[in-house]
């Protein structure tokens, strides 16, 4: 992990060189490190610094002036709905790839002598600001491809001196992020010795995390691809079937929904551990519960351990035990199951059941009776109704292609 105090002396000697309010995020603009207030504060820094991260809103205001692939300083300008004064986004490039986002807050002091910094004015009416190398169309400044690269914006005049001052600085801290970025790759790497159900194996992670945790399971997909190093800080992800995780148990939700929609499946989280070293604990928890969200619409697409009940039991169960439960109900065809099952669901409530299927209650009842004289059980007789309400639910877990 990169170091914090580095970080936040950084934001500081930059803050004092410019005479701006500097502020400090990743690339999923969650915020590393802030200077010391200079002048106006606005809606968007105050929530920056208290929440540590901006509203999805803001984030997409500032995505359109194209800071993601800009080469240099980008100017944004207000906004009085959103709560955002003008500042300079300085996207925080190593080797052609973004990292972060050094943000200036600025009413225009910071600019060139035709007095702009590339223009990003342009996007607010109506323009992305584009990815190209110039500053004109794309909101962007520095003719080079690295933070701190300096020249020209394009044809908006030459980078305000103190810019250039900090250049080094903005270097440095993308040099700083993208170290994190490949240490978090190879502690990845690690990530399945420490959620390994062998002892011995896990007593050879060499991983170090601070607690509490949570394990989270995606499943993958064929279709698209995540890329695991944007997640926040604190975060481990290892590529695999399924894609593994391991972060701070405050971040867990929001690092599964993340993923979830990133891959268009389907997630799990394990229950929170205090100590790292119960990790595969949790990791063993959030692979069963992604095969209850992957089975059980009510619970996708993404499941919680903690919020599972009885399916806990179930996801557990190997397919054996879930063979056994399923053949209660093995003598019904798709629509009788369905109609049990939501009837069990609803706790015999015939009118909620018959709602829900579309369904006359007289219809309702034809199907109930026909399945019971199938499975030879009686659904008023509350140790039959459990088993056939377990056989239902094992049978979702069973695969389509066993009897």
């Amino acid at each position: 992990m990169h170091n914090s105090a580095d970080l936040q002396e950084i934001v500081d000697e930059i803050a004092a060189r410019l005479g701006a309010s500097a502020t400090l995020e990743d690339r999923s603009f969650r915020l590393l490190a802030y200077g010391a207030q200079h002048g106006d504060i606005d809606t968007v820094r105050q929530e920056s610094i208290l929440r540590r991260r901006a509203t999805g809103e803001v984030r997409e205001y500032f995505e359109r002036y194209g800071i993601a692939r800009a080469n240099g300083p980008v100017r944004i300008p207000a906004d009085a709905e959103l709560g955002v004064l003008a500042r300079v986004c300085w996207p925080l490039r190593h080797a052609d790839v973004t990292y972060g986002y050094l943000w200036l807050l600025d009413p225009g002091e910071l600019t060139g002598p035709g007095g702009q910094l590339g223009a990003g004015e342009r996007a607010g009416s109506g323009e992305r600001a584009g990815a190209g190398g110039h500053a004109g169309s794309g909101g962007q400044a520095g003719s080079g491809g690295q933070a701190g690269s300096g020249g020209r914006a394009g044809s908006g005049g030459l980078i305000d001196e103190r810019l250039l001052a900090a250049a080094p600085l903005v270097a440095r801290a993308a040099a700083a992020l993208a170290q994190e970025a490949r240490s978090r790759q190879d502690l990845g790497r690690g990530l399945r010795a420490l959620l390994s159900a062998d002892p011995e194996e896990r007593a050879g992670a060499s991983i170090e995390v601070p607690g509490p945790v949570a394990a989270i399971a995606v499943r993958e997909s064929q279709e698209r691809v995540a890329a695991l190093w944007t997640l926040p800080r604190g975060v481990l992800a290892r590529a695999g079937s399924p894609v593994a995780l391991l972060a701070p148990a405050h971040l867990a939700g929001e690092v599964a929904q993340t993923m979830q929609s990133a891959y268009g499946t389907a997630a799990g989280i394990g229950a929170t551990r205090t100590d790292p070293a119960d990790a595969w604990l949790s990791w063993r928890e959030a692979r069963q519960a992604l095969r209850i969200a992957e089975h059980f619409p009510r619970h996708a697409p993404i499941a919680r351990w903690e919020d599972l009940g009885v399916h806990r039991l179930l996801a557990r169960l190997g397919q054996a035990d879930l063979r056994e439960l399923a053949a209660e109900i093995a003598a019904l065809d798709a629509e009788l199951a369905q109609t049990v099952e939501v009837y069990l669901d609803r706790g015999g409530h015939v009118q909620k059941t018959a709602a829900e299927l579309g369904i006359h209650r007289q219809t309702l009842y034809y199907r109930l009776g026909k399945a019971e004289r199938l499975i030879h059980r009686d659904l008023s007789d509350g140790d039959d109704r459990l088993a056939v309400h377990m056989g239902l639910k094992a049978a979702r877990l069973r695969p389509h292609d066993q009897p």
